[in-house]
């Protein structure tokens, strides 16, 4: 096994300078702040675009989730700007929210298919890609577009 800076893990490894350290566990934790917010707003745009609404009920369902917890997390993208909902009403994604959507619909098809290049089954890549695509850092991306251009 080795660390993030290369070298081997384990008993008497070197680690790597504390700020470097220190910025994987902050990107780590940033990504996973971020992480729901964006499955959210990728699934209820995913709702809209296949001509479906964005009920809370459908929403749960689709991230094996209870309403009351759906019902929170509305609030809280309705308070950072990222969707809206009228009164017995589906919810709708703000301009903010559909870039968001977009952007992490780009990473997670830009994941699975290098996943796919590797040989992997597409309903695993499809699984993995939904962690993945969260923390992936955009050096990283970049390098799955260069590889899957290399192989196309």
């Amino acid at each position: 096994m080795t660390d993030r800076g290369g070298g081997a893990r384990g008993a008497g490894a070197d680690l790597p300078d504390a700020e470097l350290h220190a910025e994987g566990f902050r990107k780590t934790r940033e990504a996973q702040r971020s992480a729901l917010a964006e499955d959210y707003v990728e699934l209820i745009a995913d709702l809209i675009e296949n001509g479906q609404e964005a009920r809370q009920v459908d929403i749960a369902a689709r991230l094996g989730v209870a309403q009351p917890t759906v019902a929170r997390m509305l609030d809280r993208l309705a308070a950072d700007g990222l969707v809206y909902r009228k009164p017995y009403r589906a919810v709708f994604l703000t301009e903010s929210g559909r870039r968001i959507a977009e952007e992490s619909r780009e990473r997670h098809q830009t994941v699975v298919a290098f996943l796919r290049s590797l040989g992997v089954s597409a309903d695993t890549a499809r699984i993995d890609a939904e962690g993945i695509e969260h923390h992936v850092s955009a050096e990283t991306l970049d390098a799955f577009r260069r590889a899957l251009a290399k192989a196309g």
